[in-house]
């Protein structure tokens, strides 16, 4: 096999020191540094988030990812037994004999069995909530109805009460602190269902935002619920082997027409996160971007040809990922690499708390 095979995943491992994982958020969100990428010449330069409107042009479009992180992360106990139990809410299930039950995935000791009931701790450390486990999902989720809401209810208001953060496991252990329920949200965050966040997003203020718009860049929304196989690293030894994650997004008529105003005055898009990359380029795929809404498994690697987005801004992603092949995919993995080991030798803080990097 040649040393850097692009459709090997071994292609996309790299070094990641422990202590280069960023475990908290920095107090001001706009202060995180930024490594531009320049795919012209190949040069790297350090410069921080504020520097974004300066570094985009007049007439470029930056498309964010405005899916909410709901509080995803159940804590209780196995009313039947007493033994400790954890789940994290999926999604509600759409139709079925089941429509409106939770799909929730589970630690437990034992074998929980159809029937059991789940208590809840809330937020609080009370028990007031309860989930009946009444069936069983793909990929071995659970199937719970919450006693006392009725399937059609939103899923939300009873989260915020009982859920926690559902921060990923390289964050403290997936341990939630104060702070957290407002610092894993993008400040634009609006339409519910994701269980992470969109983490490139996670640096916009509202001054960042309003530095954009005075310098005549424009802003577009779509959005793509993010799934917890997002962050799991590559199994297979061939990309081309890889089961690619199901992820329910939507490209709406007013960022078409915003895409379409910035190609024809000969301005770039400029996707915040891969998250929005995925869903403007499904929105492609029929070789015109049209409005679209529905599950993407799209798997974007070296090779594709990218319809839509011109430039990227992403956080620093985990080795051996479908994020780590998107972003060599738009670059190239032998500059996305120099990138990376320029960033671990400065010191920058990586991953979902940590800074970003713009390729231009």
């Amino acid at each position: 096999m040649p040393e850097h095979d692009p459709l090997a995943a071994e292609s996309y491992a790299y070094d990641l020191p422990e202590e280069r994982i960023a475990q908290e958020p920095l107090a001001d969100r706009a202060a995180a540094r930024l490594l531009v990428v320049s795919r012209a010449d190949g040069s790297l330069a350090h410069r921080s988030i504020r520097d974004l409107p300066d570094l985009l042009r007049p007439g470029d479009l930056v498309v964010v990812n405005d899916t909410k992180v709901v509080p995803a992360r159940l804590v209780g106990r196995r009313a039947k037994t007493g033994g400790r139990w954890e789940g994290l809410f999926l999604r509600r299930e759409a139709d079925g004999p089941h429509a409106g039950a939770w799909v929730v995935l589970a630690q437990t000791r034992g074998r929980p069995e159809v029937g059991e009931r789940i208590v809840l701790t809330a937020r609080d450390g009370t028990e007031s909530e309860s989930l009946d486990l009444v069936g069983r999902a793909d990929g071995g989720a659970w199937l719970a109805r919450p006693v006392g809401l009725s399937p059609d209810e939103p899923a939300e208001p009873l989260l915020l009460r009982v859920g926690r953060v559902p921060l990923p496991g390289y964050i403290r252990g997936g341990v939630e602190h104060d702070g957290d329920l407002d610092r894993y949200q993008t400040v634009f965050a609006r339409e519910a269902g994701s269980a992470a966040a969109p983490t490139a997003g996670l640096h916009f203020t509202a001054e960042v935002f309003a530095a954009l718009a005075a310098r005549g860049i424009e802003r577009a929304e779509v959005t793509l619920h993010v799934g917890l196989g997002t962050f799991r690293p590559i199994a297979a030894e061939r990309l081309d082997d890889h089961l690619m994650h199901a992820e329910w997004c939507t490209c709406p008529p007013e960022a078409v027409e915003a895409v379409r105003r910035t190609k024809s005055r000969g301005g770039r898009v400029v996707a915040v996160g891969t998250t929005a990359v995925r869903t403007l380029e499904t929105a492609a795929l029929g070789g015109v971007l049209s409005p679209w809404a529905g599950t993407t498994d799209l798997f974007i690697k070296p090779g594709f040809p990218f319809r839509v987005v011109d430039a990227l801004l992403t956080n620093f992603h985990m080795p051996r990922t479908t994020l780590m092949v998107l972003v060599s995919a738009l670059a190239s993995r032998d500059l996305v690499m120099r990138a990376y080991a320029e960033a671990i030798r400065n010191r920058y803080r990586m991953l979902s708390y940590g800074d970003a990097m713009l390729i231009l």
